[in-house]
């Protein structure tokens, strides 16, 4: 659990590790699916319009993309037609439009992290919290590099962070109240 802990949190610098933390195992999948369903795209374009749906300067490898929609092709979700020499085109099947329909609540919980993350990240009101949550990151990360945690540091660390939680819902806007 340590180690796993310790992984997460202690590569920031690695891309990977970023990625997997902003999109859930699945996620990309859809994302890239529901891009295609709108209008069919090379994949060049499907890697802009995430970096625009995510934002933050946020761009998907090619390592990424492309293994995608590779799964996607094999699972029969995508069509490929090659045009203008290697270029492949990516259009949705009737199974993927099923696919998107059946996974409807978790694009709608997909849309709603991403519109959220780029309302903290494009309004200036929201600085100080982006501030505030890259400040516990970087406190968790170094209790991890510095620290053997053990069972009841790691509870007190969870504990501290259950309250800040409990704490931040319970605060009311006062146009709220």
């Amino acid at each position: 659990m340590n180690e796993i802990l310790s992984n997460t949190l202690l590569n920031d610098s690695d891309q990977s590790s970023r990625k997997s933390r902003l999109f859930e195992s699945g996620h990309m999948k859809l994302l890239v699916l529901t891009i295609i369903e709108k209008n069919s795209r090379y994949g060049y374009e499907i890697i802009k319009e995430i970096g625009d749906l995510v934002g933050g300067g946020y761009t998907p490898s090619t390592g990424t993309i492309y293994p995608t929609l590779a799964y996607l092709e094999d699972m029969q979700f995508i069509d490929v037609e090659k045009r203008e020499g290697a270029r492949k085109h990516y259009t949705i099947t009737l199974s993927g439009r099923e696919y998107l329909t059946d996974q409807k609540d978790q694009l709608e919980q997909l849309f709603g992290r991403l519109e959220t993350r780029r309302k903290i990240q494009n309004n200036h009101q929201y600085l100080d919290i982006h501030r505030a949550m890259e400040n516990l990151k970087t406190a968790l990360r170094l209790q991890l590099k510095n620290n053997t945690l053990n069972d009841e540091i790691i509870h007190q660390i969870a504990k501290s962070i259950d309250q800040a939680a409990v704490e931040i819902s319970r605060i009311k806007n006062e146009a709220q109240s």
